[in-house]
């Protein structure tokens, strides 16, 4: 049931991203600034559709990549899976959401570095450097669930070992 949720996690990220990043895109100049100086003025600049298709193919790459073992384990694609992540299991459950919440907040993480980007293009002339606190969420966010993960491989590590 836990791997709903975070299934229904993912597909808001996804639209999140969708939307946030086409507004993004539309708003940013034909020359993108990815690094300025301290008096705002741009030290490294690309293309807005290399930009862009930096952005999508992150995106997909990654997206692709890391729901890909949730899907073999859904349709139990082989023998190890089967027996490894058996319906019902708790296990399986918390795989799959943990798998699911990972991907979905990879995403996040891609729109708060776009809005970083989008910032520094957008905002320098106004106020100055955009402020760097949602990229540090991202590391923290990395932390929260690479922790998640240790928990849930130790809880199975400690029932097979008492199964054994």
């Amino acid at each position: 049931m836990n791997h709903r949720f975070a299934k229904a996690f993912h597909l808001l990220s996804v639209l999140l991203f969708i939307v946030i990043f086409m507004y993004i895109y539309s708003a940013l100049p034909t020359q993108v600034s990815f690094e300025v100086d301290s008096n705002g003025l741009p030290l490294k600049v690309i293309d807005k559709d290399i930009f862009f298709y930096i952005g999508i193919g992150a995106f997909v790459i990654l997206n692709v990549l890391l729901i890909t073992p949730a899907k073999m384990i859904e349709n139990k694609a082989t023998r190890n899976f089967r027996r490894l992540f058996q319906k019902g299991d708790p296990f399986r459950e918390n795989m799959l959401a943990w798998i699911y919440s990972f991907v979905a907040v990879l995403n996040v993480s891609i729109i708060i570095i776009a809005l970083y980007i989008h910032g520094i293009n957008g905002i320098i002339e106004e106020t100055g450097q955009p402020s760097p606190i949602g990229l540090y969420s991202i590391a923290v966010f990395f932390v929260i669930w690479i922790v998640a993960l240790f928990v849930i491989l130790s809880k199975k590590m400690k029932a097979v070992q008492s199964h054994a």
